[in-house]
């Protein structure tokens, strides 16, 4: 993991612009949209957003095919990318998502901040908020790409449920809003892509770190890494509940196909080199987790860097297949398998993959629900 995260910063610093290529036009139906609330899409692990310099360099959503954010605006979509912390934990990462849009100071919560041993406060976006109006009439649409799902998801649950720990330890003329609950129907959609909802085998795979007792070496728990352990993403996933008054979609990928040996292979012609290794391994672990999960072989199939069945859905929510004619709100829509690398629906690095038509019509199918 750690060296796929090094080469993919290596990559990205390398790049100093970006090649435009020509736009197609969906053909949408805008006399059939019942809605078109804002869209915010929030990046991955070591990704970025439009408040970060190195977005108009190379644009996370788009990337070598192009802005992803000014094509959907030209299709008539309100959509803003958001900029959250690279590393840090969904509590965090879903804290700083509620300072952008809100235009407020980022508040990690006293008992968090305490707990963590890290400041309470973070970036002041009074004045600079990443969109115009939120609340229960203006409601917005969430999309997360990889770990962006685990953020989306906890921004979620706090807005509905609020937190105990957080509402004990401050006043009540001193708590964010964020943890007290009661605003669920302030989210229309959430949209997972390639998210790890129940963590990635790629952390149980290759060498395991040691710490000096000669224990297996985990990441500090206030960050992503020790969210996407499997472990850990399953109780994450026992506290994250879902609304019944959101839509829930998920987009899974895999960029694997079953050997002779009945092994999961890379398509390494179309797949990320950098993800290649990672993606062998995976395609051929089986084995428990320290809390004795058994990762079977239903885990094999991957993006190259997320197990293809863990991007479906969170275990402990209710979800069921696509069905065009059937979307209902309070369970995890899993739409069909995309045919990609866990970079392909971002729209690729070195293997170009046009994903423009793929969101102005998921977003258009969310317009008329």
């Amino acid at each position: 993991m750690k060296a796929i995260i090094s080469g993919l910063m290596s990559i990205i610093m390398m790049l100093a612009s970006f090649l435009g290529i020509y736009a197609p036009k969906a053909d949408l139906e805008k006399d059939k949209w019942n809605t078109n609330y804002t869209y915010v899409f929030v990046h991955g692990l070591m990704g970025w957003g439009e408040y970060d310099a190195i977005y108009k360099l190379m644009p996370y959503w788009g990337m070598f095919g192009g802005d992803l954010m000014k094509y959907l605006r030209k299709q008539g979509y309100d959509v803003h990318g958001a900029s959250v912390a690279a590393t840090k934990s969904a509590w965090d990462r879903a804290c700083e998502l509620y300072g952008q849009l809100t235009g407020t100071v980022v508040d990690y919560g006293k008992a968090h901040s305490e707990k963590c041993g890290h400041d309470r406060f973070g970036t002041d976006y009074t004045g600079n908020a990443i969109i115009e109006k939120w609340n229960a009439e203006d409601k917005i649409n969430l999309l997360g790409h990889s770990f962006g799902g685990a953020t989306i998801r906890t921004l979620g649950y706090l807005m509905a449920k609020g937190d105990a720990d957080e509402i004990a330890a401050t006043s009540a003329d001193e708590i964010s809003p964020l943890f007290t609950g009661g605003k669920e129907d302030w989210i229309y959609s959430m949209t997972a892509l390639a998210a790890p909802h129940n963590g990635t085998s790629s952390y149980n795979t290759g060498e395991v770190e040691l710490d000096e007792n000669g224990e297996e070496k985990m990441a500090d728990y206030d960050t992503a890494a020790y969210d996407m352990y499997i472990d850990h993403a399953l109780e994450l996933n026992k506290k994250l509940s879902i609304s019944d008054k959101t839509y829930y979609f998920s987009i899974p990928c895999s960029m694997t196909s079953k050997n002779e040996e009945g092994v999961w292979v890379p398509d390494e012609s179309r797949m990320e080199s950098l993800f290649v290794e990672s993606s062998k391994e995976i395609g051929a672990y089986t084995g428990y987790t320290k809390d004795g999960f058994y990762i079977d072989e239903s885990w094999q199939e991957n993006d190259g860097l997320v197990n293809t069945n863990s991007a479906k859905a969170p275990m402990f929510n209710a979800s069921k297949d696509f069905d065009a004619h059937n979307i209902t709100k309070g369970v995890w829509n899993i739409m069909p398998v995309y045919h990609g690398d866990h970079m392909s629906l971002q729209g690729g690095m070195t293997k170009n993959n046009d994903v423009r038509l793929l969101y102005a019509e998921h977003l258009e199918m969310i317009n008329m629900l």
